[in-house]
């Protein structure tokens, strides 16, 4: 069985606290047992840990739920620390916890990532993304498609490493941090002396100093160059649709973690074909006597042209289905279908002898409209249609 307390019972409050009032809670005794507070205090550590642990647990509603019902023994490691005084360090859980003071309180310091000493972690800097369109045809959309693009991008200098110094050595400790990337700060409150951290304004959180500049790269580390990025893009992709390629952007300044290649569909229109969703419409113009008699024609699709059948009698607004001819699912759930929407065409104007042979079939019964099958409604055939 175990051993550790009730969450509620950690924060003071009751089963039914509300959101706000798990955070009120928790923020009284993360300033009362914090460690910059109670000074080679065991216990308030201790304690200022378990407090985050149940608070990470609370503030989820999904952990908060299962918690709810079967306690301690059905959360394993989900709170994400591993028990109280577990596998976790400090600065795991100021990291974790910084959108609960706000980075302009003088607790926000605490719960920013970064505390100051020989224990502090530095930030990692991200560089900037880049965005470019892509143009796809449906037959790339249909197929998916693996394209080599040239990306003008900032990657980092091959002279210096990325560190912006002349031969990559030319770097000293920084004077006002001492190395570390950031300064500490007492503050006197009301509840006592604080020690915030900042980023060092000397050398911007890097901890050196460059004294003599990159000849190549004049100090910034990095270089503009024009990379060939081969992108890989599923089918099924549709207009405005934006991919996401990690680490294909540009590099910060003076070393760091890339930023994204982000990729913007943008669909080329077809010549002949509209796409609707997954499927494409087609609309296929048919002339009167073939519309009767039936015939066979040939059609685009996204894969190329082929024949289809247009059986006699075929009436003006019909649908025919080719199945599996539209696009696919982009999660993989199918492909769509290709719908050929038929259009009788009429002629504005004919020869004296069609004239003829067109008055001779006025008053033929099979020119006759007739109620029935082969004239039921838009409404109906559509309703055919879809189910």
């Amino acid at each position: 069985m175990s051993n550790k307390r009730d969450y509620y019972e950690v924060l003071g409050v009751s089963k039914g606290a509300t959101a706000e009032e798990l955070k009120k809670a928790y923020r009284k005794l993360a300033i009362k047992f914090h460690p910059d507070k109670n000074p080679d205090d065991k216990e308030a550590e201790t304690k200022f840990k378990e407090i985050a642990e149940a608070y990470s647990v609370l503030s989820d509603p999904q952990k908060k739920a299962r918690y709810d019902q079967y306690g301690h023994a059905g959360m394993g490691g989900a709170s994400g620390f591993g028990g109280a005084g577990g596998g976790f360090t400090m600065d795991d859980i100021f990291s974790q916890f910084g959108d609960i003071f706000g980075d302009d309180s003088p607790f926000g310091s605490f719960f920013g990532g970064s505390r100051g000493g020989s224990g502090g972690r530095r930030a990692v800097r991200k560089g900037s993304d880049l965005r470019i369109k892509l143009k796809m045809n449906l037959s790339d959309i249909a197929k998916g498609v693996e394209k080599k693009i040239k990306v003008k991008r900032y990657t980092s200098c091959n002279t210096c490493g990325g560190n912006g110094a002349k031969n990559g050595t030319a770097l000293q400790t920084c004077g006002t941090c001492q190395g570390q990337g950031q300064v500490r700060r007492v503050q006197q409150t009301m509840l006592g002396q604080m020690v915030s951290t900042s980023t060092c304004p000397t050398c911007n959180g890097e901890g050196k100093i460059v004294s003599e500049r990159c000849d190549v790269c004049f100090g910034e580390g990095r270089q503009l160059s024009e990379d060939q990025i081969s992108i890989k893009i599923p089918g099924g992709v549709s207009e405005g649709m934006q991919l996401s390629m990690s680490g294909k952007g540009n590099v910060p300044v003076r070393g760091g973690v890339a930023g994204d290649l982000l990729i913007v569909v943008e669909e080329e229109e077809h010549p002949d074909l509209k796409r609707d969703g997954n499927n494409v419409i087609y609309d296929l113009p048919v002339n009167f006597v073939d519309a009767v008699l039936g015939t066979e024609v040939e059609v685009p699709t996204v894969d190329g042209k082929v024949k289809i059948k247009i059986k006699n009698g075929t009436q003006a607004g019909e649908i025919l289905r080719l199945r599996g001819k539209g696009l696919p699912n982009l999660n993989g759930y199918g492909t769509g279908d290709q719908l050929v929407h038929v259009n009788i065409y009429t002629p504005t104007s004919v020869s004296s002898e069609e004239k003829k042979v067109l008055e001779g079939l006025r008053n033929s019964p099979n020119f006759e409209p007739q109620k029935g099958a082969s004239n039921r409604s838009i409404f109906d055939k559509m309703k055919d249609f879809f189910h």
